[in-house]
C-alpha cells in the first residue's frame, strides 16, 4: 500500500505542513507496512516566482485561489485576474498574473510527472482556506495522467457539510475525511489495502462517493467519533521529506516547525468563530510530553524555532513547560496564541521559557462588543494583556474585528477612546468581520441583526455558476448593516494607521514608548508622543505610591483602603488627571497604570 499526502499552496513556506506531518507520523507508526510520502509541492513555486512574491500571496487569501481558479475554470479568467489585483491593491508591487499562472500551469505539470503518482493506492490533500482550489486543480491533472488514483481530502475546510458538498460539487473526488484525520486516513488505507475486503470505515468521519446520498447530513458527533482521546498517545510529526526536498532544492533557510500542544479551544465560545467545527472537544498534551516533542524534533532537524498551531495554549500545562524550558541551556525560540492573560508574572514565565511572540485574541476595545463576542473578558483585561507583554518583552500581536453587526457608534467612541490609551503598545491590526460558515453567528443570524445569508461575491468570480448550486463555502456574505458598519468604524481604521505609523517612525524602538523608572521615593515616568516632543512626569510619594498600586487592575475601592489618609475627591482627581495625559487607563471604577516598568540593570 502507497500513499501520497500533499500540501499545496499557499501554505507558509517556511514551514513544513503540520497535518501531513501528523498523518504521516500516525501512519509510519502504527501501518509500517504502508509506504508514506509526503509532498510540499509549495517550496518549488516559492522558488520559482521568488520569496518575496509567495509570501505577498500566501498572506493574503483570496489571490492565491485566483491564480489557480483561472487553471480550473479557465472561463473564470477575467474576473478571478479582477479579483487578484483587488486583493493586492494596498501592496505597491505590480504582480504579471499572466506569467504567474503560467508558472503555476507549468510546475503542475513538471511536478506530477516527476512524482510517482503512478505507484499510489492513495493521495491525500490537507486543504486549509488558501488551499482549495490548488488542491481542486492538482486533483484534475492527476486523474488526467492517472484515472484509477483514489483521491482523498480533508483539512480545516472540509467540515461535514462543505465536505458533502464538495463530493457534490466535483465527481472527480472519492473521498472527504471531516475531522480530525489519523484513524479515518489509517482505516481508509486498510480497506483500500484489502481489496475492500475489509468493510469502509462508514461511521461520518469519511464520506465517500459510494455512500453520498446516505450521508446529507452528518452530525458533529458523528464526524468526531474517530478522535484520539490522549493526545499524549501521538507520535512526533515526521518532517523527513520537507527537509529532503529542502535540500535538493538548494534552499538554505532554516524552517520553523509547527507543533501541536492541544487540539480544539478550552474557551470556545466566541460568537464569530469556525475554527473548531472538526474537532468534538478540548485535548491536550502534559507539559513534559511536549518538552520531550520539542527537544526530539529539535535534534532531529537542527532548529531553534517553533510555532504552536493550537487555537489558545493550555494554561496549566502550557507553564509547565516553559517553566522547565526555562531552565535549558538551548535558546529554542517560540510564537503561541494565546487568551488574554491579567498577570504579569505568567509573560514573564512565558518569556523566559522561550515564547518571544504571541497573538492574543484581542478582537475588541469595547467592553460592549466583547460581550457580544463572548470573549470573557473586558477592555481593561485587554489592555492589561497588552502591557504585560511589552513588561515582559515579548511581541504581541492581536487584531481588532471592525464591521462586527449591529455595532454602535458608543461602542465605536470606546475603542476610539482605548486606542489613545494602548498608543505606547505594539500596534494591533484591523480585520473587516467576515461570516464564517459553522460559526455561532452563521448559525443564529437574527440574534445579531442579520436578514439574509448568500455566497461571498468573491465565489462567483472564482467558480461556475453550476459549482455554486452545490458547494457551500466556507465564507458567507450577508444583508444587514453592513454599509453602515464600514462607514461607522472608518475612524477607528484611519487610527489604526497612524498607531502603526508612530512606531514605524520612533527614533528608538527598542525602548518602550511609555515606561517609568524608580528612584527611592520617587519614579519618573518618559512618555512618547506622536509629533511632539517627549514628556517626563516625576511623580512623589503618595502620587508614587499610588500609581505603582495600579500596577494591575485595582477598583477605587480598594485604592481607597490601601490610602485611608486621601478621600474620595483628592483620589478621583488625581487619577482622573493621569487617565487625562494618557497614563492611566480607567473603566468605570477599575484603574490600571499604563506606564511599563523599564531599567537597563
Amino acid at each position: 500500500m502507497n500513499v501520497a499526502l500533499v500540501s499545496m499552496p499557499w501554505a507558509i513556506v517556511n514551514r513544513p505542513s503540520v497535518q501531513l506531518g501528523a498523518l504521516h507520523g500516525y501512519l509510519r507508526h502504527h501501518c509500517p507496512d504502508i509506504a508514506v510520502n509526503s509532498y510540499h509541492p509549495y517550496l518549488e513555486i516559492a522558488k520559482e516566482i521568488g520569496f518575496d512574491t509567495y509570501q505577498l500571496i500566501s498572506r493574503n487569501n483570496w489571490a492565491g485561489e485566483c491564480l489557480y481558479s483561472t487553471l480550473l475554470f479557465p472561463e473564470n479568467k477575467e474576473s478571478a485576474r479582477s479579483l487578484f489585483y483587488a486583493s493586492l491593491q494596498g501592496d505597491k508591487r505590480r504582480l504579471d498574473f499572466d506569467h504567474l499562472t503560467g508558472i503555476l500551469a507549468r510546475h503542475m505539470d513538471a511536478w506530477i510527472k516527476s512524482s510517482d503518482f503512478n505507484n499510489q493506492n492513495l493521495i491525500g490533500f490537507s486543504i486549509c482556506f488558501s488551499q482549495l482550489i490548488a488542491s481542486l486543480y492538482a486533483v484534475t491533472k492527476i486523474k488526467q495522467f492517472h484515472p484509477t488514483c483514489k483521491i482523498v481530502l480533508g483539512g480545516s475546510v472540509c467540515t461535514p457539510a462543505i465536505g458533502v458538498s464538495l463530493l457534490k460539487s466535483f465527481n472527480y473526488l472519492d473521498y472527504i475525511v471531516t475531522g480530525e484525520g489519523e484513524e479515518p486516513l489509517r482505516k481508509l488505507c486498510r480497506h483500500l489495502a484489502s481489496k475492500k475486503s475489509e468493510p469502509f470505515p462508514d461511521n461520518g468521519s469519511i464520506l465517500s462517493r459510494q455512500t453520498l446520498d446516505d450521508q446529507a447530513f452528518i452530525s458533529p458527533a458523528n464526524c468526531c467519533s474517530d478522535e484520539i482521546h490522549d493526545l499524549n498517545t501521538l507520535p512526533p510529526p515526521y518532517y523527513d521529506d520537507y527537509f529532503t526536498r529542502l535540500g535538493s532544492l538548494g534552499l538554505t533557510f532554516i524552517p520553523t516547525l509547527p507543533v501541536e500542544f492541544s487540539r480544539g479551544c478550552w474557551w470556545n465560545k466566541c460568537t464569530f468563530c469556525n475554527l473548531n467545527l472538526q474537532w468534538a472537544g478540548y485535548r491536550h498534551k502534559k507539559g513534559d510530553r511536549m518538552e520531550m516533542e520539542i527537544e526530539y524534533l529539535s535534534r532531529r532537524h537542527g532548529t531553534l524555532d517553533f510555532t504552536f498551531t493550537d487555537n489558545a495554549l493550555p494554561p496549566v500545562d502550557s507553564r509547565s513547560f516553559f517553566a522547565s524550558m526555562a531552565e535549558k541551556s538551548g535558546d529554542l525560540h517560540f510564537f503561541a496564541e494565546i487568551r488574554a492573560a491579567i498577570d504579569p508574572a505568567i509573560y514573564h514565565l512565558y518569556k523566559n521559557g522561550g515564547l518571544n511572540s504571541v497573538q492574543v485574541g484581542i478582537e475588541s476595545l469595547s467592553t460592549s462588543l466583547l460581550k457580544r463576542m463572548k470573549k470573557g473578558v473586558g477592555v481593561m483585561e485587554n489592555i492589561a494583556a497588552m502591557k504585560n507583554g511589552v513588561e515582559a518583552g515579548i511581541t504581541l500581536e492581536g487584531n481588532l474585528i471592525l464591521e462586527f453587526p449591529g455595532s454602535t457608534q458608543e461602542e465605536v467612541e470606546q475603542t476610539l477612546r482605548a486606542l489613545d490609551a494602548v498608543l505606547p503598545f505594539h500596534p494591533l491590526d484591523s480585520a473587516s468581520f467576515f461570516l464564517g460558515s459553522g460559526s455561532p453567528i452563521h448559525c443564529n443570524p437574527k440574534d445579531f441583526g442579520i436578514r439574509s445569508i448568500r455566497h461571498h461575491p468573491h465565489y462567483n468570480k472564482l467558480f461556475p455558476p453550476s459549482t455554486l448550486t452545490t458547494l457551500k463555502p466556507l465564507i458567507y456574505s450577508y444583508h444587514g448593516d453592513r454599509a453602515r458598519q464600514k462607514k461607522l468604524w472608518q475612524p477607528v481604521r484611519d487610527k489604526i494607521a497612524a498607531w502603526k505609523k508612530f512606531h514605524a517612525n520612533r527614533d528608538n524602538r527598542n525602548i518602550p514608548a511609555l515606561f517609568y523608572r524608580n528612584g527611592d521615593d520617587f519614579l519618573i515616568i518618559r512618555q512618547e508622543l506622536p509629533s511632539a516632543p517627549t514628556l517626563h512626569h516625576r511623580l512623589k510619594g503618595k502620587s508614587k505610591d499610588i500609581y505603582l498600586a495600579c500596577r494591575h487592575i485595582v477598583t477605587r475601592k480598594e485604592l481607597l483602603e490601601t490610602f485611608k489618609s486621601i478621600n474620595t475627591k483628592q483620589l478621583c482627581n488625581f487619577l482622573d488627571g493621569l487617565v487625562d495625559k494618557n497614563l492611566l487607563y480607567r473603566e468605570e471604577d477599575r484603574y490600571l497604570a499604563l506606564a511599563v516598568h523599564y531599567s537597563t540593570r
